[in-house]
């Protein structure tokens, strides 16, 4: 009988057979995957409030108001990851992205949603809506411009930003439309397009994907940002990946069908490999030295 050593993550499994160490690769694999989204909570940058737009307890958001208080502001709203299952508006949403973002004239959100699978796909999307149409209705109390509000989400949070950002049935479900977005920021997710994702996207994620998005094809492609592009869809993306395979397909697909269909969609690569690029797009995003930073600035701006 064959006896395999499998290091993984500094820790040395003996298994046989061979079959049983991929299943425990594949376990590890999916768990670093899930984790690289949803680190413990961060202590949030100074000058929080937290508020509820809805009556579940993970239906709030983090707010910071803008530094300058003459003027209504323009705002960026944050939607964490967590493979759809775990996560909080304070993971990798501290100092330096919040801070960064305030320094340059933004007000920031950052958005809870019920997690699967107490809730379903469908209603984290639908808790996004909710959130931006909590802050629009709110935008004169909060001292915020109701016209330039962009949404951004890292991993399940770039679907639910992206797929908030092409299906109309959120937005108006919550009271707004779609041109109501300013601009939307995905950053490095992978379930863009979900079919494809889960037939080519490697096996590693394939019970996250399960438990998230079901069996069923329809739902399925209802659940697809890619292929609800066809318009209305928000006014522009600006979609960010690092070096991973499926990431990068997606995101490609994602901007060329949002350009077939007439909406600007700027696709670039960050540096960064594998899982540990994933987590970084999201953790350094905000330092001065991290490459992404100043391609979301300039974008930005274009939008603000």
């Amino acid at each position: 009988m064959v006896r395999v050593l499998v290091l993984l993550a500094g820790v040395a499994i003996v298994t046989t057979p061979v079959a049983e160490a991929q299943r425990l690769r594949e376990r590890l694999a999916e768990h670093m995957a899930e984790r690289a989204g949803a680190r413990g909570a961060e202590a949030p940058a100074a000058g929080m409030v937290e508020h509820s737009f809805g009556t579940d307890p993970l239906q709030k958001l983090d707010f910071w108001a803008a530094k300058d208080k003459a003027k209504p502001a323009p705002i960026v709203i944050f939607v964490h990851g967590g493979g759809w299952k775990r996560g909080d508006k304070r993971n990798a949403t501290g100092a330096d992205k919040v801070t960064h973002f305030l320094e340059q004239g933004y007000a920031v959100a950052s958005v809870n949603y019920r997690l699967v699978p107490a809730a379903k796909v469908e209603d984290q999307a639908a808790d996004v809506a909710a959130a931006f149409a909590w802050l629009r209705s709110n935008a004169a109390r909060l001292n915020l411009d109701p016209a330039r509000m962009v949404l951004m989400g890292h991993s399940a949070g770039a679907h639910l930003v992206a797929l908030v950002g092409t299906d109309p049935g959120y937005a108006r479900a919550a009271g707004f439309a779609l041109s109501d977005i300013r601009g939307v920021i995905p950053l490095d997710g992978a379930a863009y397009d979900v079919p494809a994702q889960i037939a080519d996207g490697g096996r590693f994620m394939q019970d996250t994907y399960a438990q998230a998005f079901g069996t069923d094809p329809a739902r399925q492609k209802s659940l697809s940002p890619t292929l609800h592009t066809a318009g209305p869809n928000a006014p522009a993306f600006l979609i960010l990946h690092v070096d991973r395979d499926d990431g990068k397909r997606q995101s490609e697909a994602l901007g060329a069908a949002l350009r077939k269909a007439g909406t600007p969609a700027q696709v670039t690569r960050i540096e960064g490999r594998g899982l540990v690029g994933h987590a970084e797009i999201n953790r350094k995003l905000g330092q001065a030295d991290y490459p992404a930073t100043p391609i979301v600035d300039a974008w930005l701006k274009t939008q603000f």
